[in-house]
Parts: C-alpha cells; sequence; structure tokens
C-alpha cells in the first residue's frame, strides 16, 4: 500500500513521470490533486512546463520520488518534445471522458511519446473527469479496448472528487519499481546498489508485455 510521505529529501529512486494529453482534460489538476491534495476550479491551460514532486512508499518499503512534468497540450509548444520526454520513465496519458476528440488524439500523443522515449515505458491511459456521468461522450469499453490494444494500464479517474488520482500515479511507479528490481535480479545486480536517480533501462519490450493487465478501476 502506498503512503504519502513528506520527507521529500529521503528516498531510494526517483523516477521522472510525464503527463501528455491535449489541453484542459486536467492533467494539471491531476498533478496537484496527488502532490499537493488540492483542486483549482479556475485552472487555467498550463503556459510551457511545470513539475512537482511526492515521495510514496511500495512493496518492501523503498521510497520512491515522483518527479512528475505537466506542459501544454497546444500545438504551439511542441518545440519542447524532446527536453520534455527525456529520461521519462513512465506516463499518464490523460484524455477528458466529457470530449470525445481528446480520446481520439491519445493515440497520437501515444505515438509521439514511443517515438521519443525507450520502448519499455510504463504508461496508463486515463479518462478524467469521469464524474461528470451525465455528459460522458467516451465509454469505458472503448478505452479498455484501446488500452488492451495497446499493451497499457487504463483507470478512469476525477481529480474533483479524488477518485483513483493516487491509484494511477501508485500503479504506475510500482510497475515501473518492480519491473525494474526483477532485471535487476536478473542480471545479478543487486537492486539496492542502483544509484539513486538513475534512470534504469527496464528490460525488452516482451517483458514489459508480459506485466502489464489492464484494469479499469472507475469504481
Amino acid at each position: 500500500m502506498a503512503s504519502y510521505n513528506r520527507g521529500d529529501d529521503d528516498y531510494d529512486y526517483l523516477f521522472k513521470l510525464v503527463l501528455i494529453g491535449d489541453s484542459g482534460v486536467g492533467k494539471s489538476n491531476l498533478l496537484s490533486r496527488f502532490t499537493r491534495n488540492e483542486f483549482n476550479l479556475e485552472s487555467k491551460s498550463t503556459i510551457g512546463v511545470e513539475f512537482a514532486t511526492r515521495t510514496i512508499t511500495v512493496d518492501d518499503n523503498k521510497v520512491l520520488k515522483a518527479q512528475i512534468w505537466d506542459t501544454a497540450g497546444q500545438e504551439r509548444y511542441r518545440a519542447i518534445t524532446s527536453a520534455y520526454y527525456r529520461g521519462a520513465v513512465g506516463a499518464l496519458l490523460v484524455y477528458d471522458v466529457t470530449r470525445h476528440i481528446t480520446f481520439e488524439n491519445v493515440e497520437r500523443w501515444l505515438k509521439e511519446l514511443r517515438d521519443h522515449t525507450d520502448a519499455n515505458i510504463i504508461v496508463m491511459l486515463v479518462g478524467n473527469k469521469a464524474d461528470l456521468r451525465h455528459l460522458r461522450s467516451v465509454s469505458t469499453e472503448d478505452a479498455t479496448a484501446f488500452a488492451e490494444r495497446e499493451n497499457i494500464f487504463f483507470m478512469e479517474t476525477s481529480a474533483l472528487e479524488s477518485m483513483n488520482v493516487d491509484n494511477a500515479f501508485t500503479q504506475v511507479l510500482t510497475q515501473i519499481y518492480r519491473l525494474m528490481t526483477r532485471k535487476a535480479l536478473e542480471a545479478g545486480n543487486d537492486p539496492a546498489g542502483l544509484p539513486q536517480g538513475q534512470t534504469i533501462s527496464v528490460g525488452n519490450k516482451d517483458d514489459v508485455s508480459a506485466i502489464k493487465k489492464v484494469g479499469c478501476c472507475s469504481d
């Protein structure tokens, strides 16, 4: 079970995560809900890049520090792409369940992510604003099918209601840690001996496929 830890400088591993998706899908509020437990109804589109951190404790009491980057989804900020993705080992690909076009665009975002990162990056498809049930235009079934086809995780969230926000980030971080640890053991290395903050290759594509399980957690 993950737990909140404010000892931000005391951690075993540092993992960079990126938030991607169209403008207005709620990436910034997902970030602020996870890192500060805050939600801003007047939230404006992110200009350029912002990032925040949070530490969680997983599995065998290892402390993981997540450095989470959030950028605007507008086309005019595309020039920062390479620097934004560099070193990322996990990503939350966010769409708005009430705006079908944002779901249609996740395929393009996923392609861009894979073009700029290691093939083994852990990806969570996130259907945000699930609290707006009466306005829903993307079915859970369609999103599940896409996630299964692309071999990525899937979860529906509500930053407003704080539904599944912790679960989404924590699952990504936990899967990165477990895969990294397993690959270190297979290589005959002591996972505890890996340096803090190192960006670690987590194996080949088949290894990632073996551990990924799609699960919708919208309840």
